[in-house]
């Protein structure tokens, strides 16, 4: 019998890679999708299912369709950015419904199947989680609770073998760029006026030098790989580093003195004093 996975937010990006990959290294996959289309277009390798992950119905639907489950992916995730006075709360309360509360909704629902079969939850955090960049806090902050959480399920599961492991990708190019590309005009509309002539030029000049780095970044089979080295290995690690940058950004953000890494971050971004 093939060990059967559920991936969410798999429409796309890595969440798409991973279960195409796993699917073609012979496991049974479930692709969370919240299109029909979607689904379709992943072809015939792996099983497409409707799944919302802030849908406590659609998730509640997707545990009694399987039977048996080895390996959960949290990968659902959305990108809110924005300067911290000026983002509007609901946008902020829509990250941590879909990258904090939707990915822990899911993994308490699947957890009486993958105890059954001591399996293993999978969850795509971020370097993000380690450092965080001018007009990241939402997105950023949300990784970080996503990475304590997971820190006190691994702990939590350890009396059943049970394993959580924290996947922390750097750049990545996915199609989810261009679609952060076209929404900076819309979320320095979304903070008004007033924001905007405080922050505009500088979230610009943030956001596009951001996603060129992006689109540098390394293609998402290099974070589907260590998925699958996290569901398969007989003792996987508590956390990966995968991606262009991961490793070097999560090392320096715990190395450096926080004013050192300010002042790095800026510059990087294109922020340093005198280019706002």
């Amino acid at each position: 019998m093939s060990k059967v996975v559920l991936v969410t937010g798999a429409s796309t990006g890595i969440g798409r890679a991973t279960a195409l990959l796993l699917a073609r290294e012979g496991f049974t996959v479930y692709a969370g999708v919240r299109k029909d289309a979607d689904g379709e277009a992943l072809g015939p390798t792996v099983i497409p299912i409707k799944l919302d992950v802030t849908d406590t119905g659609a998730i509640a639907e997707a545990a009694e369709r399987m039977d048996r489950l080895d390996a959960l992916v949290n990968n659902a995730g959305i990108g809110v950015t924005g300067p911290v006075e000026s983002v509007p709360l609901e946008a902020l309360r829509r990250q941590y419904e879909v990258n904090v509360f939707g990915q822990i909704a899911v993994t308490q629902a699947m957890l009486p199947k993958l105890r059954a079969t001591r399996g293993r939850v999978i969850t795509i955090g971020s370097v993000g989680s380690w450092i965080t960049l001018p007009f990241g806090g939402p997105l950023c902050s949300s990784k970080h609770a996503i990475r304590s959480l997971n820190d006190a399920l691994r702990m939590e599961l350890k009396p059943w073998g049970m394993e959580a492991v924290l996947i922390e990708p750097g750049s990545v190019h996915s199609s989810a760029v261009d679609k952060l590309e076209a929404e900076i005009e819309p979320r320095l509309a979304a903070i008004g006026p007033e924001g905007r002539a405080l922050y505009g030029e500088a979230y610009r000049t943030m956001t596009r030098t951001a996603l060129k780095r992006e689109r540098d970044g390394s293609d998402p089979i290099v974070v589907a790989r260590a998925v699958l080295h996290a569901v398969t290995a007989p003792r996987p690690r508590v956390r990966y580093p995968v991606g262009k940058e991961s490793r070097m950004m999560s090392t320096l953000a715990r190395l450096l003195p926080q004013r050192a890494l300010d002042r790095l971050r800026l510059r990087a971004l294109g922020l340093a004093k005198g280019k706002r």
